[in-house]
């Protein structure tokens, strides 16, 4: 089951404390991942459940942040 919407409400970035974008798996990547538009951080999932560690995020450049929020707006996640 993916990230449930409830829990989408209430997550918030680590470092930032910013909202979280759900990207499904195949949306972008194969592998479903929450990104920070704030932290420019991508958060992996594993087994349904977001290791929402800043250690363990992966840094985003500009560009792939923006895209990633260019994709976010067309899929209404925004």
């Amino acid at each position: 089951m993916p990230v449930a919407d409830h829990l989408l409400e209430i997550l918030r970035c680590p470092k930032s404390r910013g909202e979280l974008i759900y990207f499904q798996a195949g949306t972008v990547e194969p592998a479903a991942f929450l990104f920070c538009p704030s932290s420019k951080l991508r958060y992996r999932i594993e087994d349904d459940i977001p290791v929402m560690l800043i250690d363990e995020a992966v840094a985003l450049d500009d560009a792939t942040c923006e895209a990633l929020q260019s994709k976010a707006r067309e899929l209404g996640l925004l």
